[in-house]
């Protein structure tokens, strides 16, 4: 049994760590966009280029490029905070006697996840082509354009980071086992449900911070990385609760400095 839960261990992280390195690889060179991270991360204080195409006149190929830079990008930042659930949901599923189907019980329960991301990924990019329409958000660097919004966005977001919906959701995301056991179904069907409760819970707890991608780019690699590694502090730390408050507070303090510049 130790020998085959090792097995599925090492499985399971070898498939996720390739998932992991091709969403960011994806995400890193913006594979069909204008620019790669790298080059929007290193021009961040540009905004629109002179003789670019008029900002929201969106065809539908750039449409769905942009929904797959959001997708993408959601998979390669949440990935490492969800691997522990998933792994611990195939070694319940092998000491349950269902040792032959933890391969596609675990692949039903990732895909329920990241099924839920694709969701808000959809959403933010109906969000992004409307802002970018009315001039709020940079088509080029794909970030708000005017400080003032971008200090009330950090004001809301710290205020999240208070609120009982985030320490509900937050509370599930931190206790793997609870809710593995709360939520058990059977089957396939039922790992791939229970992937989207906790994509679910994973999305109330995250998508505020999620939007502060609009305040230091969509495609800012500093961003990116600052934001998953915190998701995945606050998640996985044993202070993690903590933590999240303290940057809630934090957030608010800055978002307030910015706004009180830009008056």
């Amino acid at each position: 049994m130790e020998r085959a839960l090792r097995r599925d261990r090492l499985l399971l992280v070898a498939l996720i760590s390739t998932l992991f390195l091709l969403a960011g690889l994806y995400t890193l060179l913006g594979l069909g966009m204008e620019m790669t991270a790298l080059q929007m991360t290193a021009m961040r204080d540009m905004r629109d280029m002179p003789g670019m195409a008029t900002p929201g006149a969106w065809s539908a190929g750039h449409a769905l490029l942009v929904f797959l830079m959001w997708w993408v990008m959601m998979v390669a930042m949440m990935l490492p905070s969800v691997a522990p659930t998933v792994l611990l949901n195939a070694a319940l599923r092998r000491h349950a006697g269902q040792a032959q189907a933890v391969p596609a019980i675990s692949a039903a329960f990732l895909g329920g996840y990241l099924a839920v991301w694709a969701g808000f990924s959809l959403i933010a990019t109906l969000t992004q082509w409307a802002l970018e329409a009315r001039g709020i958000v940079s088509a080029t660097m794909m970030t708000l354009i005017d400080t003032l919004p971008g200090g009330l966005v950090l004001i809301a977001a710290g205020a999240f980071q208070f609120t009982p919906l985030k320490a509900a959701c937050l509370t599930q995301c931190r206790d793997p086992i609870r809710f593995l056991t709360d939520r058990r179904r059977p089957g396939v069907t039922g790992a791939f449900r229970m992937g989207m409760d906790h994509g679910t819970y994973c999305l109330g707890c995250c998508w505020f911070l999620m939007a502060l991608l609009f305040v230091g780019g969509i495609m800012n690699l500093y961003w990116i990385v600052g934001l998953a590694a915190f998701v995945a502090v606050e998640k996985l730390a044993p202070q993690g609760a903590r933590i999240a408050r303290v940057t809630g507070a934090a957030l608010i303090l800055w978002g307030a400095v910015v706004v009180i510049r830009s008056l």
